[in-house]
C-alpha cells in the first residue's frame, strides 16, 4: 500500500477520447516510478493515436521499453522481429484484428504474457479473448495504474519461472548439458553451443523421446517458418547430431514432415 501511495503522489490524470465517445482514463507520471532496475520489453498494438502515445510515455516513464505499432499486420511484424516480455493488445485495429494478431503471437511463442485492451465490453468478447489465451482483458475505459502493477505482478512471476527454468540441466547419455552456460561436457571435453544450438539443443531436451514440431521451433527460434529458415534449422540439426555422435544410446531422429525426436535409448 505504501508504493502504491508513493505513486499517487508521483501521478496527475489525464483524459483523452477514445472512438465512440468511449473516454478512458490515463494517469501520467510526472517523475518515474521505480520497481525494478531492469527494463522488460513491451509490444503495445494499438491503432488510436492518442490512447497509444499517451500509454506508451507512461509506461515507458515507469520502467518499461515500448515498442508501439498501429495494426496487426505491423504488429506481428515487430514481435516476430523482435523479443518481448509481454502484449498489450488492442482488439478492434486495421488489417489483422487484435484476435487474430494474437492467435498468430500464440503459435510463435505459446508463454509470453498477453493483455486485451478493448471498448468490447460484451461477455462473448471476454470469454473468445480468454480462450485464446489471453492473461487478461481490460475494457476501456481503464485505470493505466492498475494495468501497470498487473503488467509488473506478471513479469514478476514469469522471471521467478525463467529464472527456474534456467537453472535446469540435463543428461543426455554420456554427455551433460547446461543451457544457461550453452555448455555440452562429456568425458571427452566441453563444446560451447552458439546461441541457436543451444535454444534447439534445449527444446529437444525439454520434449526428449517426445516429438518436437518442426513448426513450433522454427517459430521460437527463428521467429517464423519459411523455407530458408527450415533450411537453417536443418543445418543446426547436422551441427547436434555431430556434437551427440559418440553415444550410440542418444539420437537425434527426423519424422518426416512432423518434426524431430530426441532419443535417449
Amino acid at each position: 500500500m505504501a508504493q502504491i501511495s508513493r505513486m499517487r503522489r508521483c501521478l496527475t490524470k489525464f483524459y483523452c477520447q477514445y472512438i465512440g465517445n468511449v473516454e478512458v482514463s490515463i494517469f501520467i507520471c510526472l517523475k518515474p516510478f521505480h520497481m525494478s532496475t531492469s527494463k522488460p520489453k513491451v509490444l503495445l498494438c494499438e491503432d488510436d493515436p492518442n490512447l497509444g502515445t499517451v500509454l506508451k510515455n507512461f509506461l515507458e516513464l515507469n520502467d518499461l521499453e515500448v515498442v508501439l505499432e498501429r495494426d496487426g499486420r505491423l504488429g506481428l511484424a515487430a514481435f516476430q522481429r523482435e523479443k518481448f516480455d509481454i502484449c498489450l493488445l488492442d482488439v478492434m485495429m486495421p488489417k489483422m484484428d487484435g484476435f487474430a494478431l494474437a492467435e498468430e503471437i500464440r503459435d510463435i511463442n505459446p508463454d509470453i504474457p498477453l493483455f486485451f485492451l478493448s471498448a468490447k465490453s460484451m461477455k462473448e468478447d471476454q470469454i473468445k479473448g480468454y480462450k485464446l489465451g489471453a492473461d487478461d482483458y481490460i475494457t476501456k475505459p481503464f485505470d493505466s495504474e492498475l494495468l501497470l502493477f498487473k503488467i509488473k505482478a506478471i513479469l514478476k512471476r514469469n522471471e521467478e519461472q525463467t529464472r527456474e527454468q534456467e537453472n535446469v540441466e540435463y543428461d543426455l547419455g554420456k554427455y551433460h548439458f547446461i543451457p544457461k552456460l550453452r555448455e555440452l561436457s562429456s568425458a571427452a571435453g566441453k563444446i560451447t553451443l552458439s546461441p541457436k544450438e543451444n535454444e534447439l539443443l534445449k527444446m529437444l531436451s525439454e520434449y526428449k523421446n517426445d516429438l518436437l514440431p518442426r513448426e513450433l521451433a522454427l517459430k521460437k527460434i527463428w521467429g517464423n517458418d519459411n523455407y530458408f529458415n527450415g533450411r537453417s534449422m536443418d543445418v543446426y540439426i547436422a551441427k547436434l547430431r555431430k556434437y551427440l555422435k559418440d553415444d550410440e544410446n542418444v539420437e537425434i531422429v527426423n519424422i518426416h514432415g512432423n518434426g524431430f525426436r530426441l532419443l535417449e535409448k
